[in-house]
């Protein structure tokens, strides 16, 4: 399947976020989160993003940290 993009602004990650991209794994595996300069360019902040983002969706999923993204794969079991 192919991977998807969907980009993190000011508004950090909400509810809305979330749902969306719940919705995105739906269709791919992979998803890939660009973080925009709005929502901050700090190491520590887009790993605090990262957390997040795992903490609300769920133990499937793994992300990992390349730059300013942050790629979601979606596993069959539990990590």
């Amino acid at each position: 399947m192919a991977t998807a993009e969907i980009q993190l602004g000011k508004n950090g990650v909400t509810e809305n976020f979330i749902y969306t991209l719940k919705n995105y794994f739906k269709k791919h595996d992979h998803v890939r989160v660009s973080v925009l300069k709005a929502a901050g360019h700090d190491k520590e902040k887009i790993k605090d993003y990262s957390d997040k983002i795992l903490e609300k969706i769920g133990k499937k999923y793994t992300t990992r940290l390349i730059g300013f993204k942050i790629i979601i794969k979606k596993w069959r079991k539990e990590r």
